[in-house]
C-alpha cells in the first residue's frame, strides 16, 4: 500500500451560501486520513462554517451525513483550524463539504494521506 500526502485548497467557497460545496471525495481503491482543516475568513466580518462527511459507505452499518462543525463563527480576517491532533478516516466515495452563512467568504486548506 501506497501513502501520499495531499493538500487540497478552494478560495472563496462555498459559491452559495447555505449550498455546502464539496472540497474533497476519496477516489476510488482509497482510504483517506484527514491530518488538518484550516478555515480562513476573507470576509470584512465575521462569518458561520459549516462542515459535513457525507459517507454512503456500507461495511458492518450504514454512514450517514454527519457534521464535524456547526455554526462555528469566524471572525473577519481570522482562521480557524479545525481537526488538529486528532484524524478522521474517510472510506472511498466519502466527501467532504463546507458551507458558510455568506458566500464566496471561506479559504479552505486540506491536509491528507491518502492510502492506496
Amino acid at each position: 500500500m501506497a501513502n501520499t500526502f495531499k493538500v487540497k485548497t478552494n478560495a472563496a467557497m462555498p459559491s452559495s451560501a447555505g449550498v455546502p460545496l464539496t472540497l474533497y471525495t476519496v477516489p476510488s481503491s482509497t482510504t483517506s486520513v484527514i491530518l488538518g482543516l484550516v478555515l480562513c475568513n476573507v470576509h470584512t466580518s465575521q462569518v458561520t462554517v459549516d462542515v459535513q462527511l457525507v459517507s454512503d459507505t456500507s461495511d458492518t452499518e450504514t454512514n450517514e451525513t454527519v457534521k464535524l462543525l456547526d455554526n462555528a463563527p469566524i471572525p473577519a480576517g481570522s482562521s480557524l483550524e479545525i481537526l488538529s491532533g486528532n484524524k478522521v478516516v474517510m472510506q472511498t466515495t466519502d466527501v467532504l463539504k463546507i458551507d458558510c452563512s455568506v458566500s464566496a467568504k471561506i479559504d479552505a486548506t486540506l491536509s491528507i494521506m491518502e492510502i492506496t
